[in-house]
Order: C-alpha cells, then sequence, then structure tokens
C-alpha cells in the first residue's frame, strides 16, 4: 500500500482533544469526529515548507486558494462555483453560526433532520432561535435512515420556521443524500419560504455506491434558495488549522454572511489553513481515495466483529462519514448506560445517541472508526470482553 494507514501514531500527550480529554491512558477513545492518520503528505511538506520561513505574521487569502476551491469541486463533483460566491472563515462551526446570524431573526425557528449534528443544536440556540426536529425514519429494507416527508412539509410551512440547517451527508446517521432527496427537500423549503443552509463538511468521506451531490449543484433553484457549509478539514485530517468556506449564489445573503463572519470575529484565518487547503485539493486526491477504502475496510471489519461476537448491536449502514450509527436497544440499556459502562468496564470511549437529539438519539450510539484496524479490533474485543 502506497499510504500506511496501519501505521500506530501517538497522539496521547500532545494536547490532542480525541485523546488527551481522557487522563486515564488505558482509554481508547472512539468518539469525537476526528481521524488517527497522518495527513497527507504532500500536506506535510506545504507545512513543513511554510514552517521553515518562521515568520507568521497576519495572511492574506490569494487567486490560488480560490482557484484550488474552484477546481475541485468542479473535478471531484461537478459543482461549478464561481470566485465571488466563495467566503472563507475559521471553520464550519463558526461558519454555520453566521449563516443562521445572517439569515435569521431571534425568535424563529430552524428546522433540522433528527438525530442530528450536536453543534446543530447549540448554533441555533446561541443565535437566539427555536429547534425544529424532524426526526428521520428508520427504514429495515435499506437498513438506514429515510425523511419523513410529510411530516418535513408540515415543519417547514410552520409560519416561524424560515431555515432548514441540512446535514450533507448526514452525521450521525451516514445518510448520503440522493439528488431526488435533495430536490424533493428544495421543492417542499421554496413553497413555503424556508432557506436553505447546507453542511458539507463530510462530502469527501463516501463509501462504495454512494456518491456524494453538493445541494447547490442540483439546480439552479437549489443554488439560489441555499448556503453551502465545507471545509476540506474532516477529510483530510487538519481541523486544527481551522479553515473553511461558505458558498452563497444569492449577493443580499452573501453581504449578510459576510457582515456577521465580522460581527462574530471570524474572518481572519491563520496562515497555515490556506497552506493545507491548497495541498489537500490539489495534489492530495489520491491519498483521499486510499483513505476512503481503508475505512470502508474498517467499517466491514466491524460488522464482521459484530456478527459473531456482539449480537446484541444492529449496525446500520454506512453510506459516508466514518461514523457508524450503531442500535443498542438490544443490550436493555438507555444510550448514556451503555456509552457509560463501555467508558467504566471495556475502557472504550463511544457518543451516546442522546447527544444527537434526546429522544430521536435514545437507543444509539456513534462510533469513529477512523483509526488504525488494529486499533479498532482491540476496542471491539474489549466491548465483546465486557459482560
Amino acid at each position: 500500500m502506497k499510504y500506511d494507514f496501519d501505521e500506530v501514531t501517538e497522539r496521547r500527550g500532545t494536547d490532542c482533544v480525541k485523546w488527551d480529554e481522557s487522563a486515564a491512558e488505558d482509554v481508547i477513545p472512539l468518539w469525537v469526529a476526528d481521524m488517527d492518520f497522518r495527513a497527507a503528505p504532500a500536506i506535510q511538506e506545504a507545512l513543513r515548507r511554510r514552517l521553515e520561513h518562521g515568520v507568521f505574521g497576519y495572511s492574506i487569502v490569494g487567486d490560488d486558494y480560490y482557484n484550488a476551491v474552484i477546481s475541485w469541486f468542479h473535478r471531484r463533483h461537478q459543482w461549478t462555483v464561481n470566485r465571488e460566491e466563495i467566503l472563507y472563515t475559521t471553520g464550519v462551526v463558526p461558519a454555520m453560526s453566521v449563516a443562521i446570524k445572517a439569515l435569521t431573526m431571534p425568535g424563529e425557528r430552524v428546522l433540522i433532520l433528527s438525530p442530528d449534528y450536536n453543534c446543530f443544536f447549540s448554533s441555533i440556540r446561541n443565535n437566539g432561535c427555536e429547534v425544529l426536529e424532524s426526526v428521520l425514519l428508520y427504514t429495515p429494507l435499506s437498513n438506514s435512515f429515510e425523511v419523513d416527508w410529510q411530516d418535513f412539509e408540515a415543519k417547514c410551512a410552520d409560519e416561524k420556521t424560515t431555515v432548514f440547517l441540512l446535514c450533507n451527508p448526514h452525521n450521525p446517521t451516514g445518510r448520503v443524500w440522493t439528488k431526488a432527496e435533495l430536490l424533493r427537500m428544495n421543492d417542499i423549503c421554496l413553497k413555503h419560504g424556508v432557506r436553505v443552509v447546507s453542511d458539507e463538511i463530510h462530502c469527501e468521506l463516501t463509501m462504495p455506491g454512494h456518491r456524494f451531490q453538493p445541494f447547490a449543484a442540483c439546480s439552479e433553484q437549489c443554488r439560489q434558495n441555499s448556503v453551502v457549509l465545507n471545509s476540506p478539514t474532516k477529510a483530510f485530517n487538519i481541523a486544527g488549522l481551522q479553515i473553511a468556506n461558505i458558498i452563497c449564489a444569492q449577493p443580499e445573503w452573501r453581504r449578510r454572511i459576510d457582515r456577521a463572519i465580522n460581527i462574530n470575529e471570524v474572518c481572519d484565518v491563520n496562515p497555515f489553513g490556506p497552506v493545507a487547503l491548497k495541498a489537500a485539493y490539489n495534489e492530495s486526491e489520491e491519498w483521499l481515495d486510499a483513505l476512503n477504502r481503508y475505512l470502508w475496510d474498517n467499517y466491514l471489519a466491524l460488522c464482521d466483529f459484530c456478527a459473531r461476537n456482539l449480537p446484541q448491536w444492529h449496525v446500520c449502514s454506512l453510506e459516508g462519514t466514518y461514523l457508524p450509527w450503531i442500535d443498542i436497544t438490544a443490550t436493555g440499556m438507555t444510550a448514556q448506560q451503555y456509552a457509560d459502562r463501555l467508558m467504566q468496564k471495556a475502557r472504550v470511549w463511544v457518543n451516546p445517541g442522546t447527544m444527537y437529539g434526546p429522544t430521536s438519539g435514545e437507543g444509539y450510539i456513534r462510533l469513529n472508526i477512523a483509526c488504525q484496524r488494529s486499533r479498532l479490533t482491540e476496542a471491539l474485543q474489549r466491548i465483546a470482553d465486557c459482560r
């Protein structure tokens, strides 16, 4: 293998949230969405060259940055993005916050598909808005989740609902929404005057048989009714470098978002973020493809292990992300009780599903498989031994 994803890199003791948040040295962390793999070689080399310069003052974002973003999405996803549509900021969560601030008034409702990424809840509430949940429906035939379209439209029709905050691909259920689903979402939103903000940070992490569809590339109507948030940080494991983009075709919305970026003071990026983005988008596509193959093999290893050793786990289909959603209702415990038990007895840290919806996430845990297979196997064996 050209890229050795089996190589174990010691992260404990590096002020790493994933590994150092727990003081206990015997815990295997499979919780926060952070990979244990070294960044792509081209990214490491680009950062090394920048580091050797030795001066790290305020940075501008130049033409080569915008060209890298535009070229990547055209080449990889057949999406034509114009330079004037791009606003950069420090991360997708800050981008989400400024988009909500720009497009809503306090007291309005923001619709989400629940269970959903936990920061959706806090970003909505921090901007004085109410969270409105449309709960996804589990479909046994596909072993996955789908939109409850009747409920979704009813929630959009609520006169207080002004924004639909979409997670595409969806965290935590692992869905990669199809073009037909995205078009239907937008048709309903347009019918009821609801704007779409699409968090697409996991867009590069798709499993075999599934293709990511950018929301804004579905149709001209989708492009004009959306604000897209994306970043290379999740797929290329460079979240600590803090760089993200907001892509918006509507000039007035973009003006308001730009103003909100400055109000929230997330308008300046560090010198390393743009360097890493350019190396990711211009030089690391082969590495990304190899990563996705490794993650898929980890998922298959997880499913095989659970079939043989953890029959009380029901692993849902993983179409995208590296975060399998697992039904643990057969254990007879709540999500929090079970997560606590795994931490205390197996010394494995997972996320209880209730983080992603107090009701919709009950009975589930979320597992991070973006680690060396040896580490994943050890964690699973500890869980299987935990009786």
